[in-house]
């Protein structure tokens, strides 16, 4: 920095450095949780066909046991509830599983091409840029489409956005010093704004429970276990004990 630059010169200089670093924490903070959440989805997914619908339909059995235990004991106040909360428990996991199978299948593997056109599509049109309502709404419903692109692992559409967006056509409203600081300041506290915003998304889905088990799992499998496929033998060994057990049932 010059040292014949006047006061309010450096002061500028400090503020715009101050908000490119926040800009670049920005988009690697959403990127890191837009991640996150394709990564835990195509967890998600992975994790219902090797074991989620073995717990539907064992819930499924289970309340369908428990029914018929009911039955058989009509006066016994805690067979009944117990068959109650089995069948909305099975009626869960059916929603559940329900729900999993009518989305769409997650991409593969996010690619380093992928990424990186994020965080250019970022760089480009992130509403912490915009001046104006108008231009800020419109570059949150741009940063949607990429948001959503990116979930998918489309890259296409994300460099197709990028180029029909083309370059920034924003210019600083006012040219002087003055104006330029004042831009900056309030383009800071946006940026700090929305990298709480981010970091506390990001938190709340670390600390979630299918987070957690996606950690658990993962873990297991780096350290060369098959925890999803020993916990799918398991399930499968009781669920033939329980159409066992439900069979005796119907002929008592």
């Amino acid at each position: 920095m010059s040292a014949s630059m006047l006061p309010e010169e450096r002061e500028l200089v400090r503020l715009e450095g101050e908000q490119a670093e926040l800009e670049e924490l920005v988009i690697q903070s959403e990127l890191a949780l837009e991640t996150c959440k394709t990564e835990t989805a195509q967890f998600q997914h992975r994790y219902y066909l090797a074991v989620g619908r073995l717990y539907a339909q064992l819930d499924d059995l289970d309340a369908q046991t428990a029914m018929l235990q009911a039955r058989l004991h009509p006066s016994d106040p805690s067979a009944q509830e117990y068959a109650r909360a089995a069948e909305r428990q099975a009626r869960r996991s059916a929603a559940e599983a329900g729900l999993i199978e009518s989305q769409p299948v997650p991409p593969q593997p996010l690619t380093a091409d992928i990424k990186q056109a994020y965080r250019r599509a970022a760089r480009l049109m992130h509403p912490d840029r915009a001046t104006t309502e108008a231009e800020r709404q419109r570059r949150t419903d741009l940063m949607s489409q990429v948001n959503r692109a990116y979930e998918n692992g489309d890259q296409r559409t994300i460099e197709r956005l990028i180029e029909e967006y083309g370059r920034d056509p924003e210019a600083i409203a006012g040219d002087d010093i003055g104006s330029r600081i004042v831009k900056a300041i309030r383009r800071i506290a946006q940026l700090r704004r929305r990298l709480e915003e981010v970091r506390h998304d990001l938190e709340a889905l670390q600390q979630s429970e299918l987070f957690q088990l996606r950690e658990g799992i993962e873990d297991g499998e780096a350290s060369g276990g098959d925890p999803l496929g020993d916990l799918a033998q398991q399930l499968e060994r009781e669920l033939a004990e329980r159409r066992v057990r439900l069979e005796m049932l119907r002929h008592l």
